[in-house]
């Protein structure tokens, strides 16, 4: 259902590079770029993720409540993928673990504009 989500950044470039990095981690690569807006993903036909200036000339915020899950393939790539955007300056905000009792796994953390997203790898049966 969700083509791509988008955030809002006020450093493009070292917005980037922290995103460029991280993707890498999940095999992803950058399939759009314009001026003021870059996109990943890790495979066609799958979401994506962008980061732009935003249009109205304005600073971006974080918006309150507003989060982006990004899938995993397990558990230890769930560690991983959290470990390298804490390496890269994201700021924590739940360690990797299980949440609940369903199979559900995840690790929570800020970019470096404060916008919140997980990582999770959800396990059914």
């Amino acid at each position: 259902m969700i083509g791509y989500v988008t955030l809002g950044t006020n450093d493009l470039e070292k917005a980037a590079k922290f995103y460029d990095e991280l993707f890498a981690e999940m095999g992803g690569k950058r399939f759009m770029e314009m001026e003021t807006f870059i996109a990943w993903v890790v495979a066609p036909g799958k979401p994506g993720l962008g980061i732009t200036k935003p249009f109205d000339g304005n600073p971006a915020t974080v918006g309150n409540g507003t989060m982006v899950a990004l899938e995993a393939t397990s558990k230890e790539d769930v560690q991983k993928i959290y470990n390298k955007a804490i390496e890269l300056g994201a700021q924590d905000e739940g360690k990797p673990g299980p949440r609940g009792d369903d199979g559900f796994y995840a690790g929570y953390f800020r970019d470096l504009d404060g916008n919140k997203l997980n990582v999770f790898y959800y396990q059914i049966g």
